[in-house]
């Protein structure tokens, strides 16, 4: 794997982080994530509550190939394991909101003094200082902010259907893990890496905002760019819309859309597609989620896997990358709420009577014990 002997500790929940943390482990980093003894919210919470044998979907989607902890951060003796942990760690990545870790007792000044070589990396909503600092950081609030919503919607400001800023996010916080660690790696030094989804909602939009905020331009030029209307006239062969061809297609939109309308009623997009291309306009059907599984360019890439979860199965979206050809399969899946705790504290020497102690005294919670361990 690429990053075999990668250690990262994360303190991360919801999805930013652990997606970020999900890229990392995919790639072979061992990422061992901590939870409170009662599981994160990410474990109680699915949208459209999809569970599978009561795993929720929402864990599953950005938990893949980590292992799981729970402590009690509050513990004296659950702080003495992270402590452990920290000493052999590459990097600590946390998401909380600024002032947290320190509450904690981990934050950057004290974690260097455990192990002055680690990447302290955190990701937030808005930025660790400035006047936004404390506030709720989330991605609708955060798509409303940074003009997504705007931009997307025009004339009717319109959110996008899904986390884009929190899965964005996450991977410019991965970037951001990898460069500081190519560092460590050559010089020894730790870097203090720091993230925000105001920050990755306007890199989503480097191209716009670039055009926008240098040319000094207004609202207007997110007006939408059609295809060329004679071309599309003649692909259709209507003369409908060759007389249309001359009018503000944006004002008069709907008028120019029930015409177009009727020039593919009781068409298929077979008999379409070939008019189309040799106009050279730009098209592409509008699938739907159904559509997705069994598209034959979405199985060439191999975008998604099913996997055994207890006595079901769900269905992952698969790392989106390829090494050699090949994408990062699944090492781990931790459906239970501190399942390898056992394994991880032996590693961090740690006998089999202290782990039960640990756990008796409530410094760390811990699963039943499996055959096989973990």
């Amino acid at each position: 794997m690429l990053l075999d002997g990668m250690r990262v500790v994360s303190f991360c929940h919801f999805l930013q982080g652990p997606a970020a943390a999900q890229y990392l482990a995919d790639m072979g980093a061992e990422v061992v994530k901590i939870e409170p003894p009662g599981g994160g919210y990410e474990r109680k919470w699915s949208g459209g509550d999809a569970y599978v044998d009561g795993v929720s979907a929402f864990f599953l989607c950005a938990h893949r190939n980590q292992r799981t902890i729970a402590i009690d951060l509050k513990h004296p003796r659950g702080k003495e394991v992270v402590e452990r942990m920290i000493a052999r760690a590459d990097v600590l990545m946390e998401n909380f909101r600024p002032g947290v870790m320190e509450r904690l007792g981990f934050g950057y000044e004290r974690v260097r003094a455990i192990n002055p070589e680690i990447v302290y990396a955190s990701a937030s909503g808005w930025g660790r200082t400035g006047p936004m600092a404390d506030k709720p950081g989330q991605d609708l609030l955060v798509q409303a902010f940074c003009g997504l919503v705007a931009a997307t919607g025009a004339s009717r400001p319109t959110p996008i259907g899904l986390a884009a800023v929190d899965q964005h996010g996450g991977a410019l916080f991965a970037l951001g893990i990898l460069a500081a660690y190519v560092k460590k790696l050559r010089t020894g030094r730790g870097t203090r890496v720091e993230s925000s989804l105001l920050n990755a909602g306007i890199d989503l939009q480097t191209e716009p905002l670039t055009s926008y905020l240098t040319m000094g331009a207004d609202r207007s030029i997110l007006k939408r760019q059609e295809n060329d209307p004679e071309k599309l006239a003649r692909a259709l062969g209507s003369a409908e819309l060759a007389a249309l061809a001359g009018i503000d297609r944006y004002r008069e939109r709907d008028r120019y859309a029930e015409a177009v309308a009727r020039a593919v009623a009781g068409r298929t997009l077979a008999e379409l597609a070939p008019a189309l291309d040799a106009e050279g306009i730009w098209w592409q059907r509008v699938q739907d989620y159904d559509d997705l599984r069994d598209d034959p360019q979405v199985r060439e890439n191999g975008c998604f896997l099913e996997v055994p979860v207890e006595s079901g199965k769900a269905v992952l979206v698969v790392h989106p990358n390829r090494y050699d050809g090949e994408a990062p399969g699944v090492r781990h899946l931790a459906v239970e709420i501190g399942q390898h705790g056992r394994e991880i504290l032996g590693e961090l020497g740690y006998g089999p009577g202290e782990i039960e102690d640990l756990a008796a005294c409530g410094a760390v919670a811990l699963p039943e014990a499996r055959d096989g361990g973990g």
